[in-house]
């Protein structure tokens, strides 16, 4: 018998009202559908288990989304970009109908019991980033700023140098030119505030 997670139960009563009875739809389909069905978060979001993941769901501000792990095999179809399979989902009627959806459910337990495995393509590594004029010439007038730049990891400095260049005024790439040698002399990441 499956079972089902107070921490969804708190998922969806914290949601938008309107995503309330749309997670409330998924979250019965999938359990009457897959009795055995465990409940979860993943990424910090609901997701039902069954002999490995089976299918997720997630509330936003203005949608919901669903899919399921192995969303092309279960649909037949890719995932809609930008979501985890159905799209942006903003009333039950967005979604397949319920007969339809526990036959995606069933479907993808068939593939979770066989256990077919969905291959995940890998994004080739992005190149190392090229410092912009003006960043190379303020780290060499600051030597401990350019050793810190000089440190720090292939992503570390692509945060920096495309902070910079996606800047639309000269002031304000000036100004984060500035800001950036400065933190990078305190050995600090561009987002170190969040580390």
């Amino acid at each position: 018998m499956g079972k089902r997670d107070p921490r969804v139960d708190a998922y969806i009563a914290k949601s938008a009202d309107f995503a309330k009875p749309i997670l409330t739809h998924i979250r019965d389909v999938v359990h009457a559908a897959c009795p055995q069905v465990e409940e979860d978060l993943k990424w910090s979001v609901p997701a039902f288990m069954h002999k490995g993941m089976l299918c997720g769901m997630a509330s936003f501000k203005q949608h919901v989304t669903f899919g399921f792990w192995k969303h092309d095999l279960v649909t037949g179809s890719p995932r809609v970009e930008g979501s985890m399979g159905f799209g942006k989902l903003t009333t039950i009627s967005d979604l397949p109908s319920k007969s339809k959806l526990a036959a995606y459910v069933k479907k993808a337990m068939a593939l979770n019991d066989e256990g077919v495995k969905v291959e995940r393509t890998r994004n080739a590594p992005k190149p190392p980033a090229k410092a912009p004029a003006d960043l190379v010439a303020a780290l060499k007038r600051n030597a401990s700023a350019k050793a810190a730049y000089d440190a720090f990891s292939p992503s570390a400095k692509r945060e920096y140098v495309e902070w910079i260049t996606e800047a639309k005024g000269a002031e304000t790439r000036a100004r984060r030119v500035k800001t950036a040698v400065e933190w990078m002399a305190d050995g600090k990441q561009r987002n170190w505030k969040y580390m």
